[in-house]
């Protein structure tokens, strides 16, 4: 029998679990950093098994965020002796602590139950929530990172998260082993019956009829498919000439119903044409939000806000939304920064199981951050220059087309910048029957399909037509040998000059995969597409 890579055997370790009684010793190894975790579990009981040690970790993990938490707080009451940038990464650390604290009290109150079981669609949604913990750890090591060096050694920043990051990453490894299931994927799940429709097979009373026309109107052209129909609770219009509710998009997204049930439907804001510059933020408690315009270069939304203007690349985009289910529809999000501004983010998506279909992001270096949980595009258009699509969602794009532009002089071209930090995390960028093509500035600048931003850096190209601007190499180093070997890189019967794989990378990293293999990263297994999409309208496909 062949000899196990240290990642295999990792990853095989966390594929099976067992309730009998284990060690402490026993139950680390299968984490990353095991030293560590024999430290911080001191589980002295005989009898305690991998549930009673993955409930301790959660525990100690929320002690940890929430410890964090307050320490932000107390940094920020002495801003007056901070700069500009580390004031906003403190503020970008302190929201993503809270976030996860309340991921962390969610999934400790579904596994503090009795039972151990979990349904496959269960044990993701937590193994999601915990990937999701690192990402928002490690969003703010980078933020800080990037500010005055001597500020923080001085105000010991690094050290807790860097602790942190290895507490949460036993849990989640914890949790692979003893509820996850890593063989079964979400095209196995049992379907919801849940009827997807109007309300009593119509729109609610409360709407005027102008109200339904526009729903008819905008909604149903080019947006639903076959039988499917949407469930809208109410619809809002927003017009810059006046005509409509409201003129900003911010003050509908205000108004909108908190935390919204499925049931419920869709709160619609429709977006007429015109050219929005102001800053949108959908937060994480205006659930069933969907965002219909005018089209694309119809009704954009823009903004300029840079790295290099201050702003920590979390907090530069234009648009940003952590509401789950969110939909958006036939709009353009821009960053007109410029590449002379470097990262400067047109989208910040970290809403679990959204949609964005016939939209576009313009921008250059970093317009597209598909920062967390997941993710789904269908028919979008995407323009930037390096790594301009980036995170650490588990995303897959279908039928979209990704346009390198010109970049800054001696610069090069990098698609995609994914950003996982450990095997355990269910996430990685999938392009699936997409399009690359030069826009219409680019020049002679070498463009590559990605390159490893984290250690366990992962994307998956399928059936994507690539023209010549693809570098023969295909993807490009980071730094040195930095996470060439533990990298996912993988292409599936691509085509176009720029799919030639016979000049690629011989990483390790580096793969060519089959049908089979290819088949785990579709929409109905990558992410769980079958159970959220079909009640935006927006098509799809599940499979290759």
């Amino acid at each position: 029998m062949a000899m196990l890579t240290p990642l295999l055997l990792l990853l095989s370790l966390l594929s099976s679990a067992t309730a009998t009684p284990t060690p402490t010793p026993t139950v680390c190894q299968y984490t990353l950093y095991p030293s560590f975790c024999r430290s911080s579990l001191p589980i002295t009981n005989s009898s305690a098994n991998v549930f009673d040690y993955g409930r301790f970790s959660l525990r100690k993990s929320i002690s940890a965020a929430t410890k964090f938490s307050t320490f932000i707080t107390k940094s920020l009451t002495r801003s007056s002796t901070l700069t500009t940038p580390a004031i906003r990464a403190l503020q970008d650390c302190h929201y993503l602590a809270q976030l996860n604290i309340d991921f962390l009290q969610n999934t400790l109150q579904t596994l503090a139950k009795p039972q151990t079981a979990l349904s496959p669609l269960n044990s993701q949604d937590i193994q999601t929530m915990l990937s999701a913990i690192l990402t928002n750890t490690q969003t703010c090591i980078d933020g800080v990172q990037a500010t005055s060096s001597s500020w923080t050694s001085k105000n010991g920043i690094l050290a807790p998260l860097a602790n942190d990051n290895k507490l949460f990453s036993v849990s989640l490894a914890l949790f692979n082993r003893g509820w996850g299931h890593p063989n079964n994927k979400t095209k196995s799940f049992l379907p919801r019956k849940k009827h997807i429709g109007f309300h009593n097979g119509r729109l609610p009373l409360k709407m005027s009829e102008k109200t339904k026309a526009i729903f008819e109107t905008v909604g149903k052209r080019k947006l639903l498919q076959a039988d499917d129909q949407v469930v809208v609770s109410d619809i809002v219009v927003v017009s810059q000439d006046g005509s409509g509710n409201f003129t900003t998009i911010t003050e509908a997204i205000h108004i909108a119903p908190n935390k919204s049930e499925a049931a419920d439907g869709y709160f619609m804001i429709y977006v007429t044409a015109g050219v929005y510059e102001e800053y949108v933020n959908i937060p994480k408690n205006k659930l069933y939000l969907m965002i219909i315009g005018d089209g694309i270069n119809q009704t954009v939304i823009t903004g300029n806000h840079s790295v290099v203007d201050g702003w920590t690349t979390f907090n530069s985009a234009t648009f940003i939304v952590t509401a789950p289910y969110f939909v958006a529809v036939n709009i353009t999000i821009r960053n007109t920064a410029g590449a002379i501004k470097h990262q400067a983010v047109a989208l910040r998506n970290g809403a679990d199981l959204s949609t964005f279909y016939s939209c576009s992001f313009e921008g250059y270096q970093d317009t597209l951050y598909a920062h967390s949980l997941r993710q789904f595009y269908r028919e979008c258009d995407v323009y930037g220059t390096v790594d301009f699509i980036f995170g650490n969602a588990a995303v897959v794009f279908q039928k979209c087309n990704l346009y390198p532009r010109q970049p800054m002089s001696g610069q090069f071209n990098a698609i995609t910048a994914q950003g996982r930090t450990d095997p355990g995390q269910n996430t990685g960028t999938c392009i699936q029957n997409c399009n690359i093509q030069a826009a219409e500035d680019l020049g002679s600048t070498k463009t590559y399909l990605g390159r490893p931003w984290k250690e366990y850096s992962r994307t998956v190209y399928m059936k994507t037509f690539m023209d010549s601007s693809i570098d023969g190499e295909g993807w490009r180093a980071w730094s040195g040998e930095f996470a060439l070997n533990t990298s996912y890189y993988a292409e599936f019967e691509n085509s176009g000059p720029g799919s030639d794989t016979r000049e690629r990378v011989d990483w390790e990293g580096f793969h060519i995969i089959n049908a089979t293999e290819a088949s785990n990263f579709t929409a109905s297994m990558f992410i769980p597409g079958d159970e959220f999409i079909p009640q935006t309208g927006v098509p799809y496909d599940g499979g290759l």
